[in-house]
């Protein structure tokens, strides 16, 4: 296992190196200290598994990384570890098609059992952000969802794919997976059938 680490302090690098031999014993690590590098190195090293990109970078924003990591790289995870705990970056840098993002006050454990979540094909989304904005709840005792959480999940019980329910909903894609990924969070799904099962049974579909 291959894992690019893209992040402009070298301490950072050097403690999430250790987190991840606790992943996996065979796991190589591969380092950038700029966005522009990190772009590089995954052209250089075709065989990897995942990038962990700090949003924070001296060259260009970590956002506008991550837009290129899917432009030129469709098919390689980014998973986003940032010091940036802010809604609204965890919210966009998922929206630009981030499999995760781990906030650095987090203990090495989340990390791992996130990367863990992440390489399995879930998408981490953190506590802070799985708790949706308030909301209203319906359905008695039934977790509180936003608005466009619940139009998601009513898609989603009709067994509607993401792209059915970008288009019908007007939303990127990207979008629709966050959505979707607090979803589960809120409702402790492991995957979408779960979280139909549980959201019927709260009455919420």
């Amino acid at each position: 296992m291959k894992i690019l680490i893209a992040d402009d302090h070298g301490l950072v690098r050097d403690g999430i190196g250790r987190v991840l031999e606790a992943l996996d014993e065979s796991v190589k690590v591969v380092e950038a200290a700029e966005c522009a590098a990190a772009l590089d190195c995954a052209e250089e090293h075709p065989d990897l598994d995942l990038v962990l990109l700090d949003l924070n970078m001296p060259d260009m924003s970590g956002l506008a990384a991550l837009e290129r990591f899917g432009d030129r790289y469709p098919g390689l995870p980014v998973v986003v570890v940032s010091a940036e705990s802010r809604r609204a970056d965890m919210e966009r840098a998922l929206q630009l098609g981030a499999m995760g993002f781990i906030p650095k006050q987090s203990t090495s454990q989340v990390m791992i059992e996130a990367l863990r979540r992440i390489l399995a094909g879930d998408i981490y989304v953190p506590p802070a952000l799985s708790q949706p904005a308030p909301g209203i709840p319906f359905g008695r005792n039934a977790p509180a969802l936003t608005k466009r959480q619940r139009d998601v999940l009513l898609l989603l019980a009709q067994g509607q794919t993401n792209k059915e329910i970008a288009r019908n909903l007007g939303l990127a894609q990207g979008t629709v997976k966050m959505h979707i990924a607090s979803i589960m969070n809120v409702l402790d799904a492991q995957n979408r059938t779960q979280a139909v099962l549980a959201a019927e049974r709260l009455n919420l579909v």
